[in-house]
């Protein structure tokens, strides 16, 4: 059974399916203005004049072209009880559609289900992706860092990822020195790196639509006490993370498990996001490791598992690794060293 199949004899009712990604997912049409309506026995796939060419070569889909306004052409072309994905249709789309006399059903997390575990094709580009980026943290560690920019070690690790094969970075690369590590998604400014301070290098590659995801802490020197035992911290609470990601586990017990670790050692307050992420052909989607998750791991589930521990004025530590879940337990594909690395 293909996923289009398999989504059909999950339905309830027709499911109008709107979010890019699963449309893509679904089908393998690339397109900023898509739709696909999904009944039991038929998929009709929506899109402008701009993508008709690629529309019609889809398989096993009736392709209709439509005017710009998607919704618009929707409204006219739909009718009757219909699902359709609420986290992907704003409201101005919403209002189109009720419009036209279409009785909508909000979905939420359908196609997502399905995305969050991974098949063989799937778990192999991820697999290579983060070998790729595994190779490019282990040539930039490689470099000094002190005196850089964190702007222009950023740029480094984007240009070896070409270099390596991959597409490209899959997000900004976050390369956050001294203060700025401090806060969990910052930005690589123009400021010099400079010695003695933790250095939070996090990023990911692309190839072939799917993406890695991969943090490491790097020291420019001897650090402070207090930031070279909360790295300690942050690696053994990594380590009981990932202990944790095993099928039937749920994503608030591997959250659970590493911040555990982090608040016995006095870090609780400096460890604010949760544990980790589902990742594929986005960055972050199904499933969630966090103390808010509803989720349940499973065989084929590609995760992260990144606790951190934040200091305010001082530094940032994280460690962060790519893991598919297994019978075995955890599959590790970011194999560079967790081992505090020196880049004076």
């Amino acid at each position: 059974m293909n996923r289009l199949e398999t989504l059909q004899s999950q339905l309830d009712e027709p499911l109008l399916v709107t979010a890019p990604v699963n449309v893509n997912y679904l089908t393998g049409f690339e397109s900023t203005n898509p739709a696909l309506f999904v009944e039991p026995d038929r998929a009709r796939l929506f899109s402008d004049f701009r993508y008709a060419a690629a529309g019609k070569r889809v398989e096993d889909v009736e392709f209709t072209v439509t005017k710009r306004n998607l919704f618009a052409s929707l409204a006219d072309e739909l009718s009757g009880r219909i699902g359709f994905e609420a986290d992907a249709v704003t409201y101005a789309a919403f209002q189109t559609l009720e419009a036209g006399g279409l009785e909508l059903v909000p979905r939420r997390g359908v196609v997502e289900a399905l995305r969050a575990v991974k098949d063989e094709g799937e778990l192999a580009l991820i697999r290579r992706a983060g070998e790729i980026t595994s190779e490019a943290f282990a040539r930039l560690a490689q470099e000094q860092f002190s005196g850089r920019t964190e702007k222009e070690v950023a740029w480094r690790l984007d240009s070896l990822y070409h270099e390596l094969g991959a597409d490209g970075p899959a997000f900004p690369t976050i390369v956050a020195a001294g203060e700025n590590g401090a806060t969990p998604h910052a930005h690589a400014g123009d400021c010099e790196i400079p010695a003695g301070t933790t250095v939070v290098v996090d990023s990911a590659c692309a190839l072939g639509g799917y993406v890695s995801d991969c943090t490491r802490t790097f020291a420019t020197g001897p650090l402070p006490d207090r930031l070279a035992e909360a790295y300690e911290v942050c690696l053994a609470a990594q380590q009981a993370g990932l202990d944790a990601v095993r099928p039937g586990v749920t994503g608030r017990e591997a959250d659970a498990a590493a911040r555990d670790v982090i608040e016995a050692a006095g870090f609780g307050e400096e460890f604010g996001h949760g544990l980790g992420h589902g990742l594929g052909l986005l960055v972050h989607e199904a499933p969630r490791l966090s103390q808010e998750s509803e989720d349940t791991l499973d065989v084929g589930n590609v995760v992260t598992v990144e606790p951190g521990i934040y200091l305010s004025g001082l530094g940032g530590i994280r460690i962060e690794d790519l893991v598919i879940v297994g019978d075995a337990g955890p599959e590790i594909l970011t194999t560079f060293t967790k081992e505090l690395v020196t880049v004076a």
